[in-house]
């Protein structure tokens, strides 16, 4: 559970002595979003709270597969992996409750690793918005699959003819909550206990697919608290002998998972809202009308921030609740960027294009670096479509369509450059190129049946 004393290295220290603790878990994310970490004892962390500790470099120069990149300049072989400076961030601290209440405590790159750093490009992005006077709120939601298989199981059936928790399909279904209403209590309560408090639960439509709307908070605790769910949730099902995929998409015909993103900003003199203005269309604030037509100009350029895996571009195909051009519309869920409407502290811009498979950090960077970028600049976004906006797409605002495409759109993007830093744009890029050229060079259960006897 978390603990709302600890704001400090000095009170997290002082805890760690009242308890006499032997070990805590630390723990850091990597490019892909994937959580690495270990348990580390009680010295070591007192020591590692002042003066940070290190943390080999090879978790930002691999894959999610633990394959190391041969094509990234921060990190590789000709640097011979050594360890990058990491600080712990005390304020993180969670009691893990299916560990007997062991502390976890979140840690970012420091160093020069800071600059390709997920959660330091994130930061960035922040420090931004504050220096121009924005305090920027966020919140996550996901849907995942959940199948009654174990890592084991699936392996054993090359990911074939799963068993999902549930048949059919049943959004919002009321009997599949009833039926199964201890796991979703267990669940409720197992992310209130570690400060990822869900605001909304519910089936969508899909066999086994769950909707977990998270709290909204400040951006970069929203940041920390979806790359955690995503973790903590596999870790929940996987106790339980269940499994959670937030694949963009694991099944041709299933719709895909989203990973939508909310945003909205406040005016840190007045603490008002910077989004909502009585007098525009859509209570629209100039603000707001900037922050929207960045994100839209953007959105090309920084695709691989948000659909940063090649399964991600199998869900971006008309006709699955998934945009293939930046489009934007009022209370549209057809549009790429939805524009909610309410009062001065819910008016806020929902980024419909991110997918399950989110780096929370990086995606939030893009969603809201863009946004910022487009109040800097006064970008006028196109007028908001209404009705069904696959039938209105345009050539003019198409996506890339594949990860390589979109690698190369981040690589040569100056917009890019100045919000996120050469560094980490010449990084991510980089691994992104690399995860394309991983796919393909595989062969598929797709290539087989068509070319196999045929061709």
């Amino acid at each position: 559970m978390p603990d709302s004393r600890i704001a400090t290295a000095e009170e997290l220290a002082d805890l760690v002595r009242r308890e006499n603790l032997s070990h805590i878990k630390v723990g850091v994310f990597d490019v892909d979003g994937v959580m690495r970490g270990k348990y580390m004892s009680r010295d070591k962390f007192l020591s590692s709270l002042s003066g940070g500790y290190g943390f080999c470099d090879v978790v930002l120069g691999w894959d999610s597969d633990d394959q190391l990149y041969d094509n990234t300049r921060f990190t590789g072989w000709h640097t011979a992996y050594p360890d990058a400076a990491v600080r712990l961030l005390p304020q993180t601290v969670r009691r893990l409750p299916h560990e007997g209440g062991m502390p976890l405590v979140l840690s970012e790159f420091a160093g020069a690793a800071e600059a390709v750093c997920p959660r330091g490009v994130l930061r960035r992005v922040l420090n931004r918005a504050d220096e121009v006077g924005y305090a920027v709120k966020a919140a996550a939601e996901f849907e995942f699959f959940v199948f009654s298989e174990t890592p084991e199981s699936v392996r054993a059936k090359h990911y074939q003819d799963l068993s999902s928790l549930t048949p059919g399909n049943f959004g919002y279904s009321m009997l599949r909550s009833g039926v199964h209403a201890e796991l979703y209590r267990e669940l409720l309560e197992f992310c209130e206990q570690l400060d990822l408090g869900i605001e909304g639960l519910h089936t969508e439509t899909g066999p086994g697919v769950l909707e977990a709307a998270l709290g909204v908070d400040e951006a970069l605790a929203a940041a920390d608290k979806a790359a955690l769910f995503k973790t903590m949730a596999k870790v929940f099902f996987q106790r339980r002998g269940l499994m959670a995929t937030f694949m963009a998409k694991w099944n041709a015909d299933l719709p895909g998972s989203s990973g939508h993103l909310h945003s909205s900003l406040a005016d840190k003199a007045t603490g008002r809202g910077a989004f909502f203005d009585a007098g525009k269309a859509h209570n629209m604030s100039d603000t707001m009308r900037w922050y929207v037509g960045g994100q839209q100009a953007l959105m090309p350029e920084l695709l691989s921030m948000i659909a940063c895996t090649v399964n991600s571009y199998s869900r971006l195909v008309p006709g699955y609740w998934a945009p293939t051009s930046a489009t934007w519309g009022y209370e549209n869920r057809t549009c790429a960027l939805r524009v909610i409407g309410g009062s001065e502290k819910s008016q806020r811009v929902e980024y419909r294009i991110a997918a399950a498979d989110i780096n929370p950090y990086i995606a939030l960077a893009a969603a809201i670096g863009s946004g910022l970028w487009g109040i800097e600049h006064r970008i006028e976004p196109d007028a908001p479509l209404t009705g069904n906006a696959y039938e209105q797409e345009t050539s003019a605002r198409a996506l890339p369509g594949t990860l390589w495409e979109s690698a190369q759109r981040l690589r040569a993007s100056e917009a890019a450059k100045a919000l996120f830093g050469e560094a980490f744009v010449d990084h991510y890029a980089s691994t992104r190129e690399w995860e394309e050229r991983q796919a393909r060079r595989a062969v598929t259960d797709w290539h087989l049946a068509r070319y196999f006897e045929i061709i």
